[in-house]
């Protein structure tokens, strides 16, 4: 496992980190917004928002003053698959594995009963 997925992880695990995300989970925001939307006030959040950037899970646009953070789909995608490799392999006829297989890539399993 890479150095950065561990730090994602690291990044991830803390509350307030986590609280920043939640409210960068509907789309780029200001710090202002960040503030009112997770409640953290500075400078508590520019601690953690520098944490997040430094473990690549934020990424920043400037304009004018402004500073705008969103989430790093990629860095986040590259930890969920690190997280999804923990999992157990799906075994044939393991239903809860074909639920698993099926919420991993959102297609529906069906199961035949034979009666």
């Amino acid at each position: 496992m890479s150095e950065a997925v561990i730090e994602g992880l690291k990044a991830l695990g803390h509350p307030l980190r986590f609280r920043i995300l939640q409210a960068l989970a509907e789309g780029e925001r200001n710090v202002g917004d960040i503030e009112t939307a997770s409640g953290i006030g500075q400078p508590a959040l520019s601690q953690q928002l520098a944490f997040l950037r430094k473990a690549e899970l934020v990424t920043t646009r400037r304009e004018a003053k402004s500073v705008f953070y969103a989430i790093d789909d990629e860095r986040l995608g590259e930890i969920r698959q690190a997280v999804d490799a923990l999992r157990p392999a799906a075994k044939p006829g393991d239903l809860d594995a074909q639920k698993l297989q099926m919420q991993r890539t959102g297609a529906a399993v069906f199961a035949r009963l034979n009666i």
